[in-house]
């Protein structure tokens, strides 16, 4: 399954998260892949498109950022497998 991931940066300051990811690396579990992502202008959020088997799978990954991030999951699909359910 493919997810969209909001991260919203506590404190709106994203120089934390930099530090870490610098130092760590994304610490993606098994199962997990990284697709894609994009930061706002502001930097104050970013969009991530991740894989998992379920939204269950993506826990281990956001309990590392928790404490510096408030994630919203959402399950998408890509353009072609949603339009392909209305034939089109």
């Amino acid at each position: 399954m493919l997810f969209m991931v909001i991260e919203r940066f506590k404190d709106g300051d994203p120089r934390p998260i930099g530090a870490r990811f610098r130092e760590k690396g994304r610490m993606l579990p098994d199962g997990v892949a990284y697709h894609a992502s994009w930061v706002d202008r502001e930097g104050m959020r970013c969009f991530q498109v991740m894989e998992a088997a379920d939204a269950e799978s993506l826990e281990g990954w956001m309990g590392c950022w928790k404490d510096l991030v408030d994630f919203e999951v959402v399950p998408v699909l890509n353009s072609a497998e949603f339009w392909s359910a209305f034939g089109i």
